[in-house]
């Protein structure tokens, strides 16, 4: 495959008003993406949705202008999930979609996500085409009176709450139930809120009071204390965090503890009675056992939600996720939703008359260590002598009794250490040589290059 200049493990990723995610660089992909979908006698539709982030106006108008500068219609959607963006762009038969987010990261980045027709992701092979667009356009503008129209799709955030809707039986509700709901100040500020209270519930809300820098600030799924703190004192029957784009989702139980996202895939997976699981590689090694017990196979992928949906369309499978909170039901949509799957836990709680303390016991983790430690370049462990031999050496350590896995992060200069093994302490030990070794070995390397 060749090399990718533009897009990563999910999109393209960066800080805002710098390159990649620039006005220039967003006006040249919604030209791109416009041409792409140009076909003799059809103007072509792109929808265009967004989180909370100050620098998402500027990128939305780049790319609206981009797409109808090359004579594409644009429909704007304003802050709503991803996963509302990707149904709606299936559900109005647009040509494809746009998600203008950076997920769980702070205000500073941005990034974009794009959908095709069918409401999913992009396949690496469609990316390469378009980034090849991008960089090295060769197509011309169509004449004055062929440009596209931009408008605003104003009950976007009603449509896709409909949609979420249907996924539960009939006489669902949650009257009597108190929830507390964490935004975090993101792209579900809105519906979130609005699912949960046409349901019944009594909903105890925090961040949902975007102002554009405070997304994923002290709230969503990489900061749930707030919320924990939050069902301890109220003492609701559940805790729901979403991360900035609300494809991600974190519960926390009745006693105000973290739900383990592979706990998660376990309960789902039993309660949906599905025959196949399909997770990552980071799920825990002990996931194989727990779903065994129920007569449930599990297959693993690269890491990266879109990689879990790749494998799922192709084994006609209908269940799948991230222990990092991406749950996937091909039944209901194309792409991770966390409140799809907040509402499958709750009519799972529902249906089983237990709470999620007692529930979440199904799945018991195998000890892991984990070191996510900033790089400051991504060499390439094949040309780290010392750390490719520091991971052998773990590996025949560890033997069939645990398992190590090593990766740089698609989306940040972050090297991302997992062992799992029997020992603790052993393990953490393991991790974190071999992160300072591996540090260590590219800061010489970039020393010596530099003379």
């Amino acid at each position: 495959m060749s090399q990718r200049q533009l897009f990563g493990t999910d999109g393209i990723r960066g800080q805002a008003n710098l390159y990649p995610i620039t006005v220039e660089v967003m006006l040249a992909l919604g030209r791109a993406l416009a041409h792409s979908v140009h076909k003799p006698g059809h103007r072509g539709t792109i929808v265009i949705g967004k989180d909370t982030r100050l620098s998402g106006y500027a990128l939305e108008q780049a790319l609206a202008a981009g797409v109808c500068s090359m004579g594409a219609d644009v429909r704007l959607l304003g802050p709503l999930p991803t996963p509302g963006v990707a149904y709606i762009t299936r559900a109005i038969k647009a040509d494809a979609g746009v998600m203008i987010s950076a997920s769980h990261n702070a205000y500073h980045d941005n990034g974009i996500k794009i959908f095709g027709g069918d409401g999913f992701k992009l396949a690496d092979a469609q990316e390469l085409a378009l980034e090849k667009l991008i960089l090295e356009p060769h197509f011309e503008s169509p004449l004055y009176d062929q440009i596209g129209k931009a408008k605003r799709i104003n009950d976007a955030t009603g449509r896709y709450g409909t949609h979420l809707h249907e996924i539960l039986p009939l006489d669902f509700d949650l009257k009597g139930k108190k929830i507390v709901l964490d935004c975090a100040n993101g792209a579900a500020y809105k519906v979130a809120p609005q699912v949960l209270t046409e349901l019944g519930a009594e909903v105890i809300i925090l961040g949902d009071r975007p102002n554009g820098i405070n997304i994923n600030h002290q709230v969503g799924s990489l900061h749930p204390q707030a919320a924990q703190a939050m069902v301890r004192q109220t003492g609701a029957s559940l805790g729901i965090v979403l991360d900035g784009d609300a494809d991600r989702l974190v519960l926390i139980d009745e006693k105000g503890e973290i739900v383990l996202g592979d706990a998660l895939l376990a309960l789902l997976a039993v309660h949906l009675k599905v025959p196949t699981l399909v997770c990552t590689d980071m799920s825990n090694l002990a996931l194989e056992k727990c779903l065994a017990e129920h007569g449930i196979k599990v297959e693993r992928t690269n890491v990266g939600d879109r990689y879990v949906l790749e494998r799922l369309r192709a084994g006609g499978h209908t269940f799948g996720g991230e222990e990092s909170g991406h749950l996937i039901f091909t039944n209901h949509g194309t792409t991770g939703d966390g409140l799809a799957g907040a509402l499958m836990v709750l009519s799972l709680l529902q249906k089983a008359q237990k709470p999620l303390s007692e529930l979440k016991n199904i799945f018991k983790p195998m000890p892991r260590a984990i070191q996510n430690r900033p790089v400051p370049e991504k060499i390439p462990f094949e040309d780290l002598p010392n750390s490719t031999a520091l991971m052998q050496k773990i590996k025949a350590d560890l033997s069939r009794n645990g398992r190590l896995f090593v990766r740089y992060s698609g989306t940040e200069k972050k090297l991302r250490i997992l062992i799992e093994g029997p020992e603790q302490s052993e393990i953490n030990s393991m991790a974190g040589q071999l992160a300072d070794t591996i540090i260590g070995e590219i800061q010489t390397s970039l020393f010596r290059h530099s003379l």
